[in-house]
Formats: C-alpha cells, sequence, structure tokens
C-alpha cells in the first residue's frame, strides 16, 4: 500500500487505537500491539518479517531506557515513603513563606513532582495544602489548581518521571538527560507563571464548603505524624546527586576531558549510573529514617507501579518500528513540504489529540514519540520533518511534553484526584483542572516554539 491510502490507513489505526481504550476499557498495552500487528498487515508489510519488528520495537525500548525508569521511580517511592517529600515542601513554605501560599504550592508541587507521579504527589501533598489552608485562610481552590499545576508540570517536562524518560529514549536523546532536564526546566518556567495567575484568578471565582474535620490537624501536627523528618540534604540528595553527575559528564565531554578522568566522568555521567547513585542516596535516606527494613517492599511497590509503563512504552516501540517499516516515512518525506509546515507543532497536535482522546499523558507521550522515531535515524519522521540534531530531539520531546497537558479532564486519573482531594464537583473540575491544563499546554507549546526559533 502507498500514497494517501497509507496515511488513511494510519488515522483508522490510531482513531481505533483510542476507541479501545478510552470505550472498550482495553489496556494500552495491549491495544497498541494489537494496533501495530493490524497496521502491518493492512499496511501491506512482508508477513515473514513481522515476528522480527515486533521484537526489534519491543526490546529497543528496554535496552535504551527501562532501567533509568525503574531506578528514578524507585528514588521517588522512597521520596514518597520517609516522609522526603514533605520535608521538600517544608522548605519551601520556609523560603517561600507562608503569605504567598499559592506560589508555595506551585513550587512543591514542580519539586516533589520531578521524582514522584503526579497523582501520588497530589495525595502526598494535599494534607499540607489543607493544613495551611487553616493556618493563614486562604483559597483552597487557588491552592489546589497552583499543587496540581506544579506537580503536573515536573510531571511531563522533567525527568525522571517515566513519560519524559520513555520520549527521550525514543527519540534517541537519553544519552543526554541533563540536557533534557535543562530545557524541560527552562520551559516550564512560562508555563508555572501563567498557571499561577490562574490559580490566583480561579481562586477568587470559586467557592467551596469545606468539612472541618478534613482541616484539625494543624501544620506541625502534620508534620509531627511522620516521626523523624530527614534533613534537606539528604531529602534532596537523590535528586541532586544524579543532575550532578549528569553535568560533569556533560561538562567532561564539552571540554574535552580526556585519560582516565575524562572516561571516569563519562561513566559516572550515564543516565544509568547517575541514577543508581541516586538510588544509592535513597538508601542512605531510608537507612537515616529507620526505614531500611521496608527496602524490598518499596522495590517490589515500585516495579508493580513502572511495569505497566515500561510495557506500554515498548509497545510504542513496537508501533514506531511498524511506522517506519509499512512506508509511512517515506511517503512524509515525499510530502515533506507541505507536512514540514506544521514544524514544531506537528508532535503537540498528535500528543495532544491521543492525551484529551485516551486520557493518560504518559500513554500520550509514549504513543507520540514512538510514533516520530529517533533523530539520528534516516528513515524516522523526525527525520523527515528536519529534526536531525539533538537539541532538535530535546525540543521535539518538550513539545510531545506540552500536548499531553491538553487536556486533563473525566477520562484522566488525575482530574479525579485533583477534583475530589480538594472537595470539588465536576462541574468545577472543569473550570479549574481542565481550563488549568489546556492554558498550561498552550503555554507550554508557544515557549517550546520560541525555543526552536532560537536554536533550531
Amino acid at each position: 500500500m502507498t500514497g494517501i491510502g497509507l496515511i488513511v490507513v494510519f488515522v483508522i489505526a490510531i482513531a481505533l487505537m483510542i476507541w479501545m481504550i478510552s470505550k472498550l476499557n482495553v489496556h494500552p498495552f495491549l491495544a497498541l500491539m494489537l494496533t501495530s500487528l493490524a497496521l502491518a498487515l493492512v499496511a501491506g508489510v512482508n508477513v515473514s518479517k513481522i515476528p522480527a519488528i515486533i521484537g526489534d520495537g519491543f526490546s529497543g525500548i528496554f535496552k535504551s531506557i527501562g532501567i533509568v525508569i525503574i531506578f528514578g521511580a524507585l528514588i521517588g517511592m522512597v521520596l514518597e515513603k520517609t516522609g522526603a517529600a514533605l520535608k521538600l515542601a517544608d522548605m519551601v513554605v520556609n523560603v517561600v513563606g507562608s503569605k504567598r501560599p499559592e506560589l508555595a504550592m506551585l513550587i512543591m508541587g514542580w519539586i516533589v513532582g520531578i521524582p514522584v507521579f503526579c497523582d501520588s504527589g497530589f495525595v502526598v501533598l494535599d494534607p499540607i495544602r489543607r493544613a495551611l489552608r487553616k493556618k493563614i485562610g486562604a483559597s483552597p481552590v487557588g491552592m489546589a489548581v497552583a499543587l496540581s499545576a506544579g506537580l503536573y508540570a515536573s510531571h511531563v517536562f522533567i525527568p525522571p518521571t517515566p513519560g519524559p524518560i520513555a520520549a527521550a529514549g525514543a527519540i534517541g536523546v537519553d544519552s543526554n538527560l541533563l540536557l533534557v532536564i535543562i530545557v524541560g526546566a527552562v520551559v516550564s518556567i512560562p508555563v508555572l507563571t501563567a498557571a499561577y495567575i490562574y490559580a490566583k484568578f480561579i481562586g477568587s471565582k470559586i467557592d467551596l464548603v469545606e468539612n472541618d474535620t478534613e482541616l484539625s490537624k494543624s501544620y506541625e501536627e502534620l508534620i509531627k505524624e511522620y516521626g523523624k523528618l530527614p534533613s534537606g540534604f539528604l531529602s534532596i540528595a537523590p535528586i541532586l546527586m544524579p543532575i550532578i553527575f549528569m553535568a560533569l559528564g556533560s561538562i567532561a565531554k564539552v571540554a574535552g576531558v580526556s585519560g582516565t578522568a575524562g572516561a571516569l566522568l563519562a561513566f559516572l555521567g550515564n543516565p544509568i549510573i547517575a541514577l543508581a547513585i541516586g538510588v544509592v542516596f535513597a538508601i542512605i535516606l531510608l537507612l537515616d529514617t529507620n526505614k531500611i527494613s521496608i527496602f524490598n517492599t518499596l522495590t517490589n511497590d515500585t516495579l508493580k507501579v513502572v511495569g505497566p509503563i515500561l510495557f506500554i512504552t515498548a509497545a510504542g516501540g513496537v508501533l514506531g518500528k511498524v511506522i517506519t517499516e509499512a512506508g509511512f516515512v517515506a511517503y512524509i518525506k515525499e510530502n515533506a513540504q507541505v507536512i514540514s509546515a506544521a514544524g514544531i507543532f506537528f508532535p503537540f497536535i498528535i500528543s495532544a489529540i491521543l492525551k484529551t482522546a485516551q486520557g493518560s499523558s504518559t500513554v500520550a507521550i509514549v504513543t507520540t514519540a514512538s510514533i516520530m522515531g529517533m533523530f539520528s535515524a534516516g528513515d524516522s519522521l523526525m527525520s523527515a520533518l528536519g529534526f536531525t540534531t539533538e537539541i532538535a530531539g530535546v525540543l521535539v520531546v518538550m513539545a510531545i511534553a506540552a500536548g499531553a497537558m491538553c487536556v486533563s479532564h473525566a477520562n484522566d486519573s488525575y482530574y479525579w484526584v485533583v477534583t475530589n482531594f480538594s472537595g470539588m464537583n465536576p462541574q468545577q473540575g472543569y473550570k479549574t483542572q481542565t481550563t488549568l491544563t489546556l492554558i498550561m499546554g498552550i503555554v507550554g507549546m508557544l515557549s517550546v516554539f520560541v525555543c526552536s526559533l532560537v536554536l533550531l
């Protein structure tokens, strides 16, 4: 099959995949695998090659970013269970001050959301929001929106959360996660600014009737519930140390450091090794808080959480491989002048459609990144669209992440976490969480576009 028929088949396949996930409640892993197989058959891929294509696409993802995702999630789990996440939040409140509660919630969420999933991060930090609400009488809605925004921004833009790591692996920039982290942080600044403005605005427009029993604990009582909170250094070290070692590795590479020192810095700066060092500091954190006995349980819990994400990511790799083998990329290259007009907005649009239709930001990120392919591969969509440099690959990851924000609504678990824990009804949820994520996604994409004008 060639020409426009390929594009029609591709669109139908993606629509069926979304329908299976959102309407039939088929697991994304199975939906991606079934879509890949059906697409390969209908597009006329040689039947004898299909098993190898599936195997290569599946194993390639595990080889590139599987361990990194597991280590990142394990660090987040330890921070959550030891009270280190609360310690980080407490540090933010001390720095920002209780007179700016929305800003405190925003920064708190952004920091904690780097290693911790946004859903669990909101659950962990929401009691602090409630206690601060009692302490200073601020708008509960404004604080909830700000907390949600901070968590969501780092969840989609900044590794080591699984979405951006998986996208980096699929695009081919996983060897330079530090650059992904830096650009993600830069792009998130205007996103957070817009979210803060909206949180202040909407907080004054919506009134909630809160249950007083939910506000019975003071901020200080809440902190004491965790017993001995770790020190500030140990709380941030599992996140900070991997970044430092990746930075040293990058600096050594740019500076041309050779010999034993260069090899050592390159080794320590590898994302797998750097995050392994973060895990070591997480173990030290467990020892310091007398919780080392639960390390095995935490590891098992982490594997249960990231297992589905790894398999979905690998299934996305299969879809990307099928798309390449079926001739989609070749057709797009032939019509590159038309399609490339969308430029950096192309991956954003695909990701936003997937996110809005099926609900999961991670699935939207993984699937879109798999469709785009590696920037260094001549037979990928990245190449067809002219994104053939490492910085272009990073910006495409950011565009995909921005699209995966638009929008959080009733088919998104995070929507229900935010609305239920903050006491909002569905209508209020659409005015707050849904509108917020639309604003964040659009501002994020505009930020990526501005960066692309400067860097590409």
